[in-house]
């Protein structure tokens, strides 16, 4: 293994080169020992399927760095540049009843100007099962589209929130000049309920929830922490 280090400000950038396919990112925040941790603002929204929070049930709490999102953010340029989606999965570990993201793992996938499907999915379980993480979300681009879940995020988040009731769905939208990205997640149990009897497929309309609540909705949960270490694994 031969690694590269470069320093930008207080980032701490560790690439290495292996024998292995995997390209590991390290990212070191070197914040103050008492980080600082705030609530990401829920933006305005035209979205009618988006509103505040429902009666969802109460919720641990999920520590995010925002450096993580912009690394994100840079490593899908090229295909965002092309009109090409992009995804990722986010890992994390629970400690005193929140959860830490620690880990983005870039899995080999196809992708068009509206889709994104994760390939070699036995790739990305390995690694979320040899650091003993929970997949307590995803993060995705929409390069040329406003920012909202379509009906295929809807399905493809609902099976992480099966999982990880506080499992989150980002979705970063370059282009967006309102609201270049949104955390969201399916409300429980109203849409939680719509996706579980949904058995269509590709890009549909869902029907609203019978509990008049949003289908989907923003999460009020998630923080982002200025003192996180994370780690990025790209399969691709």
């Amino acid at each position: 293994m031969t690694p590269t280090d470069s320093k930008c400000q207080h980032i701490t950038f560790h690439t290495a080169t292996q024998t292995s396919p995997c390209r590991i990112l390290s990212c070191v925040e070197k914040a103050p020992k008492c980080a600082h941790v705030s609530l990401i603002p829920v933006a305005d929204s035209d979205q009618g399927s988006c509103n505040q929070p429902s009666g969802s049930r109460v919720l641990q709490d999920v520590h995010i760095s925002a450096l993580l999102m912009e690394n994100f953010l840079e490593l899908a340029r090229e295909n965002t540049e092309k009109d090409l989606e992009t995804c990722g999965i986010l890992g994390a570990f629970l400690e005193h009843e929140t959860y830490y993201v620690t880990t983005l793992i870039i899995p080999k996938q196809e992708s068009t100007s509206s889709s994104c499907e994760a390939v070699k999915e036995e790739e990305f379980f390995a690694i979320q099962n040899e650091h003993s993480l929970f997949p307590v979300g995803w993060i995705h681009t929409h390069p040329s589209q406003s920012c909202f879940m379509s009906s295929i995020d809807l399905h493809t988040h609902y099976s992480y929130q099966t999982m990880v009731p506080e499992a989150f769905a980002i979705v970063m939208a370059p282009t967006d000049k309102s609201r270049s990205y949104g955390i969201f997640r399916l409300s429980d149990p109203g849409g939680m309920s719509v996706l579980k009897e949904c058995e269509e497929s590709g890009f549909h309309p869902h029907g609203e929830p019978a509990d008049g609540s949003p289908i989907y909705e923003h999460c009020t949960n998630v923080y982002t922490n200025t003192n996180l270490r994370f780690e990025i694994f790209d399969l691709r």
